[in-house]
């Protein structure tokens, strides 16, 4: 017999779980005793949220779910932002949230929240323990769930009684859910007529999404060749990014509001649009139901209900990327796209032309330019974690390189990156991993550079410093409207807070200097912050 707290540390050993991101309470308490003494890596972040960002950043790297650890009340509500950033963007989370005892469930008493209910609209499925005896089977199941189907964020609520309880602990070998029976394989006949339409076209499209990373197989490789043998043009959204490498020829670009004129031309413009992966949202595409009208549409989704909820699709096809894509290699569907491809080429070609960027005012930076001189300095083994706000539109404009490109497309959480960043390191201690964020970002999270070094985690930052809510600005001024409640100068000395934290700094305020810059912060073993200083006014148009 072994008290519950033990036996959720069991359950995270035969899941091969080899570190958890968490900030205890009392509620919480006996587990993290439990966790102690496990061989189980603990994180300690500064916030919860952080603690559930670094977990999504794990999570994305490993492939495998990422575990994050709170107490009750307060603890799992600021968990809840990053629980709904996973859950937006499809990412495996186990969230174990400590409760007040079964007893007490409903009494209002200290730290009292209704965890379970509260999260339900943004979970893939939540459980709240009535007892240890059903622990085992809890979490085979919440690992299950978050890591098949679509991927997303499963809850475990347990009171602190639970985790005192004996129980005689077992591990199930398999799950059986009744009524969770995700499709992988694909129909075949679906499959059969996906190749035959894209075949029959003259204009074929493939829209790469953020889910062909988060198959189960290996998506990207087979998109890759899919693409490849066909000659076949490609697009993707702004989680898609990398799927494709920038100087595939087949690569037309990110679509979207933000996107290049060349992918939106060629999505506007093909007769076959083939979505894989991709939930056709609104940053993606306007008004997608216009799409309709002009081109037939293949909608390819582990989510049954992301097929039709956008746009409706001539071919629906549920199935997960990978087995798709390894199905559609076994058919013939290279047409006769030459004149095709030269058109879109030629758009590009116009694009490229275009593309006048305005010299940096004196003191400033290009942040188009910056970003691509990191990237070309950027090795194959290397993750780009781009924040929200106009950084990220900046780093998916310009994004070039060669290794993992990771955001929060869905809800577009603020101070993502550099929590994401500890995790995504410790998923792959080798890989270099940058965290590009604007000052308003990294002011909301700028305490888990503690967590860096108390861990001897190794990130390297580049603030993107206007003294501004750069995005809320440019839009409020894009409306005809006044900027207000965006002036967040007075921000802190960045150089005294490296300091303070034991950090390497250097301020860039040249184009000139950014290859001394970027060799400063790249080369070095530990974390970096690089601050580059970028004009108030600039804004996201290129």
């Amino acid at each position: 017999m072994i008290l519950g707290a033990q036996a959720i540390v069991e359950c995270l050993k035969k899941e091969n779980v080899p570190v958890v991101f968490g900030y205890p309470g009392v509620a919480i308490l006996p587990f993290y005793d439990s966790l102690r003494d496990s061989g189980i890596r603990h994180i300690l972040n500064r916030t919860e949220q952080g603690a559930g960002h670094a977990a999504s950043g794990f999570a994305r790297i490993s492939g495998r779910p990422g575990v994050c650890a709170v107490t009750s009340g307060p603890g799992a509500t600021n968990l809840f932002t990053a629980i709904a950033t996973a859950y937006s963007d499809s990412i495996p989370l186990v969230a174990i949230t400590g409760q007040v005892p079964t007893d007490s469930l409903g009494r209002d008493v200290f730290q009292e929240v209704d965890t379970t209910g509260a999260a339900e609209p943004f979970t893939k499925y939540s459980y709240l323990l009535q007892s240890a005896d059903d622990i085992g089977r809890v979490f085979k199941e919440a690992f299950h769930i978050a890591s098949t189907g679509r991927r997303g964020p499963v809850l475990i609520d347990v009171p602190v009684d639970v985790q005192k309880q004996l129980v005689r602990f077992s591990y199930p070998k398999d799950v059986s859910i009744r009524g969770y029976k995700p499709r992988h394989e694909g129909h075949a006949l679906q499959v059969r007529r996906v190749a035959e339409a894209v075949l029959a076209a003259k204009r074929p499209l493939l829209c790469i999404g953020g889910g062909v990373f988060l198959s189960g197989g290996n998506a990207v490789r087979l998109i890759r060749e899919f693409c490849g043998k066909n000659k076949l043009p490609a697009v993707s959204t702004m989680m898609g990014i990398g799927a494709l490498t920038a100087g595939d020829p087949l690569y037309f670009g990110m679509l979207g509001q933000s996107g290049a004129k060349t992918a939106n031309r060629a999505v506007s413009e093909s007769d076959l649009l083939v979505l894989v992966g991709a939930r056709v949202g609104d940053r993606a595409i306007a008004k997608p139901a216009a799409l309709e009208d002009g081109a037939k549409i293949i909608h390819i989704d582990i989510d049954a209900a992301e097929i039709g909820k956008n746009v409706g699709p001539t071919i629906p096809l549920v199935g997960d990327a990978a087995a798709v894509i390894l199905k559609l290699l076994e058919h013939e569907t290279a047409g006769e796209w030459s004149e095709w491809l030269l058109h879109l080429e030629h758009l590009r070609e116009n694009e490229q032309e275009n593309e006048a960027e305005n010299p940096a005012k004196k003191g400033y930076i290009n942040p188009n330019a910056f970003v691509r001189a990191l990237c070309a300095k950027l090795p194959e083994n290397s993750a780009y974690i781009a924040d929200v706000g106009q950084n990220q539109i900046w780093s998916a404009k310009n994004y070039t390189a060669r290794g993992r490109f990771l955001t929060t497309g869905g809800m577009g959480t603020m101070g993502y990156s550099i929590p994401a960043g500890i995790g995504a390191k410790l998923a792959d201690p080798e890989k270099i991993v940058v965290a590009v964020c604007g000052d308003g970002a990294f002011q909301m999270s700028l305490n888990e550079l503690a967590t860096m070094r108390r861990h001897d985690i190794s990130v390297k930052i580049a603030v993107m410093n206007n003294q501004m809510l750069g995005m809320v600005k440019e839009i409020q001024e894009q409306a005809g409207g006044r900027s207000f409640a965006v002036d967040i100068g007075g921000a802190p000395d960045l150089k005294l807070i490296a300091d303070a934290y034991g950090i390497d700094y250097m301020r860039l305020d040249s184009h000139e200097k950014t290859g001394e810059a970027l060799d400063a912060m790249l080369n070095g073993k530990g974390s970096f912050l690089l601050e580059c200083t970028v004009d108030p006014d600039e804004n996201t148009s290129i």
